[in-house]
């Protein structure tokens, strides 16, 4: 049977799907066991998540991995995500890299445990939890899988709780530019209020600006989407070297937004908050925010793009899909216990 260890990994699973003449009938899913609970287990599979009751599990096994990306370009790409998230207040156990925001978002307000953290690892972790007990935070640890499976496996022993998994999506600059540029099924789901409120003639005048710093339309779309804006939230947004920040303007609203970085010595556009308010759905404005901040790292010589987005986040998981990402890694935000 499957374990915490195996969280990261490639699995086959044999499920029952349903009973036939008093035989089970089965079907085998192959995926990356992104999440696995006493009740459920959830796969990345080609086809999408999906998530099996465990009651429904006749056999699940590990399997040989497909080509997955070295060590070396998990730990690449996690340091260039920092640099795109920069949080404030910053300390360090060795080469593991500790955070605070003012716990404005899990991602600047966690621990990145890559490298070696020079002691041994249940010293580590303790030192974690001592550096955001002093500061008033409740302890996270980000642990990208299956590069971190060993602190995972130290965090399981104490009882540390899990957030729902997150996807770490890549794609090269060239695919994003061609793709954002066609036109797409719709990105967002909405409802019939959503469309009975928008323009008659559609969104297709959608002004897409670029600026150097958010406006303050753009920063309260971006506090009623991350729950407030405290101080420390200015400067993860805007401590990048290199940040655009995309507003889209529709009879003289914002009605759409986003963000992007170039980190990484210059190689990763950051992709991050692209986010459209609800009665502009369904419009590809969200195709078009990207296609503009995609063209913007492209000219500044980025040559691929990454994205942090939660799996169970099907909408957006979809429109990135139909853009050419695909998971490069997964990460688990571990949160310790009361």
């Amino acid at each position: 049977m499957l374990r915490q260890q195996d969280v990261g990994h490639r699995i086959v699973v044999r499920r029952i799907v349903g009973i036939r003449e008093g035989r089970p009938q089965f079907s085998d899913a192959l995926g990356e066991l992104v999440e696995l609970s006493e009740t459920h287990l959830t796969l990345a599979t080609a086809q999408g998540p999906l998530r099996v009751p465990v009651a429904q599990v006749h056999r699940a096994k590990r399997v040989p991995p497909t080509r997955r990306p070295t060590a070396a370009a998990v730990v690449a790409l996690e340091r260039a995500a920092d640099e795109a998230w920069p949080a404030p207040t910053r300390g360090r156990l060795g080469d593991w890299l500790l955070r605070s925001a003012e716990g404005w978002t899990g991602r600047a307000n966690s621990a990145l445990p890559i490298g070696d953290p020079d002691r041994p690892l249940a010293a580590a972790v303790d030192a974690v939890e001592r550096w955001y007990a002093e500061r008033g935070q409740p302890a996270l640890i980000n642990t990208p899988l299956p590069l971190a499976a060993p602190v995972g496996a130290e965090l399981d022993a104490r009882g540390w709780g899990t957030r729902p998994p997150t996807l770490v999506q890549t794609a090269p600059l060239p695919l994003l530019v061609s793709a954002s540029a066609e036109a797409l099924p719709a990105d967002l789901p909405a409802t019939a209020n959503d469309a009975a409120n928008a323009p008659a003639d559609g969104w297709g005048s959608a002004v897409v600006e670029l600026a150097a710093a958010p406006s303050d339309e753009w920063l309260a779309i971006a506090a009623g989407r991350k729950g407030g804006l405290p101080d420390a939230a200015r400067h993860v947004l805007t401590a990048v070297d290199q940040v655009r920040f995309a507003h889209v303007y529709a009879d003289n609203a914002l009605v759409a937004v986003g963000r992007g970085t170039v980190t990484g010595q210059g190689r990763w556009l950051g992709l991050s908050l692209i986010e459209v308010v609800p009665t502009a759905r369904r419009q590809g404005l969200a195709r078009r925010v990207i296609h503009e901040l995609v063209s913007w790292g492209a000219s500044g010589g980025a040559t691929h793009a990454f994205l942090q987005v939660e799996q169970r986040n099907t909408a957006a998981v979809a429109l990135y899909q139909r853009l050419g990402f695909t998971t490069h890694h997964t990460y688990l935000t571990r949160v310790a216990p009361h």
